[in-house]
């Protein structure tokens, strides 16, 4: 990176916690922005004071983004603008990406500046599989909504990333408990700070232990994937080659169902040729 910006819109990540996890680059980025586009500028006014600068900041969040973002875009031709978050990479469970949308139909050059995201670093404490993972963000807030989402997110072979707030930590536990089954969990909090914990369990073992203690701040869930499904039974393909067969040929009707059950189409063949002779 050159000494001077050059104008156009910065993803600068700020800490989830540890001020120390802010990056060189994050840091000459904020002390040279001509502007400062913060979910709350309270809480980037204070990340300032640690690297002993001053810059002009405006609000951006969920309330007033449509109304402010058209003047950040218009600025952005001859200015260099960051955009942060409270805490964490920008975009993730906030209006951001609308900003880098418009920014690049208008043109402009658009910067990221990796660095802290509370999810993967839950993720790498959590010890579930790394390989898939699914960031679901705040699930609804009202009962039915919940359930629903949770529902469709019962069949997905990925371990699940959540956020929640201490309040509620232990209702939304056991209502992913209903949903999902009583899969292994973690609960990861006060991530990168001095009292730092990933508490692990079944979600139901979860909910129980908070029940009664709810923790303060915000929280990340992680949830092991579904176990692998059964194998289809001999009674089961033959119910569906039967289904099958009166709609279809045996080849058609044999591979249909191979790859709805998950079998083996020559075996279903030559069951199906046994069925139908």
């Amino acid at each position: 990176m050159t000494d001077t910006l050059i104008p156009g819109l910065y993803i600068v990540a700020t800490p989830i916690g540890n001020l120390g996890d802010l990056s060189p680059r994050a840091a000459k980025v904020l002390s040279q922005a001509a502007l400062i586009a913060a979910e709350d500028t309270r809480v980037t006014a204070g990340l300032l004071r640690h690297i002993g600068v001053k810059r002009p900041m405006i609000a951006y969040h969920d309330h007033n983004a449509d109304r402010v973002r058209p003047g950040l875009v218009a600025r952005l031709g001859g200015e260099a603008i960051a955009l942060v978050s409270d805490a964490g990479t920008p975009l993730i469970s906030d209006p951001g990406y609308k900003l880098v949308r418009d920014a690049r139909d208008a043109g402009h050059a658009v910067v990221t500046i990796p660095g802290p995201c509370a999810a993967v670093a839950a993720l790498t404490l959590a010890g579930l599989p790394t390989d898939r993972f699914l960031f679901v963000g705040f699930l609804p807030a009202k009962a039915g909504a919940k359930a629903e989402a949770i529902a469709e997110l019962s069949g997905i072979r990925a371990t699940l990333v959540l956020y929640e707030s201490g309040p509620r930590l232990a209702a939304t536990l056991a209502t992913l408990a209903d949903g999902l089954g009583d899969r292994e969990a973690a609960v990861a909090r006060e991530i990168t700070k001095k009292f730092e914990e990933a508490v692990t369990g079944t979600l139901s073992s979860l909910a129980t232990r908070y029940a009664d203690a709810p923790p303060k701040g915000e929280i990340v869930i992680v949830i092991a994937p579904p176990g692998q499904p059964e194998a289809a039974s001999a009674e089961d393909s033959d119910a569906a080659l039967t289904e099958a067969l009166t709609r279809l040929p045996a080849g058609k009707a044999a591979g249909e169902v191979a790859k709805r059950l998950k079998l083996d189409r020559k075996a279903l063949y030559a069951r199906a040729l046994e069925m139908k002779g």
